[in-house]
């Protein structure tokens, strides 16, 4: 579980309902159908109905945990290059790999696949995850576009009610709340929900995306009957300096 994730946002909204004292004045329902409501419409009219249909489920993703850290993957990755190049390819069959995308890597080794197929396999998946993953942002990235616009738009409305009943004084405040509310939540929804949430979505990606990458190194490496005590060091150009010591460290004991 992505606990920064849930403290971020909740710490964000608190502090806002904090700001406001007493809330109740904040809370108004039309304003709500007009941001709300409008940009959930605008976002599904840009959408195709499955994607809309997920996106609760994307959303999930933000909260759910980090991609597996890299320093642990090349030490797994040496320890299998260590078992392959001692007992061959076929030891490898049965070992305890949690990570799917490595699985399927070493399952192929195992079968014998060729080294050109195994990599463009490989990299046929990376890639399909990234588009996956980027069309995921991107729902929240759009529905972040299109929430502030509709906040203007609730705003011309309020406006628009509150000049043609001048004459009615009562009129005028509940007006000038649609016009006023709807901006604030407009700016309230992008900025402190979708944007973060397509930003973190992008860096989970990202994540992944240099896992994948490091683990097909390291199958090729592998595939090529490598020497396991080079591999770290290959696959350190993948970390920064301070993981890489910390990786090193852990395939020499």
């Amino acid at each position: 579980m992505d606990i920064a994730s849930i403290i971020g946002l909740i710490g964000a909204l608190a502090l806002i309902v904090m700001a406001m004292g007493d809330p109740t004045p904040f809370v108004d329902t039309p304003s709500m159908l007009i941001v709300l409501g409008g940009s959930i419409m605008a976002t599904l009219y840009r959408s195709t109905l499955p994607e809309f249909i997920g996106f609760a489920k994307v959303f999930g993703k933000v909260f759910g945990g980090y991609p597996d850290k890299p320093e642990d993957l090349i030490v797994q990755l040496v320890e299998l290059a260590t078992i392959a190049r001692k007992d061959g390819m076929i030891a490898l069959e049965g070992q305890d790999i949690k990570n799917k995308y490595m699985a399927k890597a070493i399952s192929m080794l195992v079968d014998g696949t060729d080294g050109k197929l195994i990599r463009a396999s490989l990299e046929r998946e990376n890639e399909q995850m990234k588009n996956r993953h980027t069309a995921g942002a991107s729902f929240f990235a759009a529905w972040a576009e299109i929430a502030p616009a509709m906040g203007m738009i609730g705003t011309l409305v309020g406006l628009v009610l509150m000049l043609g009943n001048m004459s009615d004084p009562k009129s005028i405040g509940p007006a000038m709340a649609v016009a006023l509310l709807t901006t604030m939540y407009g700016a309230i929804l992008a900025n402190v929900v979708l944007i973060p949430c397509a930003m973190k979505l992008k860096t989970k990606s990202d994540m992944e995306a240099l896992n994948n990458a490091l683990i097909i190194e390291a199958v090729m490496f592998i595939n090529e009957g490598g020497n396991p005590r080079v591999m770290g060091d290959v696959l350190g150009s993948f970390l920064d300096p301070k993981a890489r010591e910390r990786a090193m460290a852990a395939s020499a004991s």
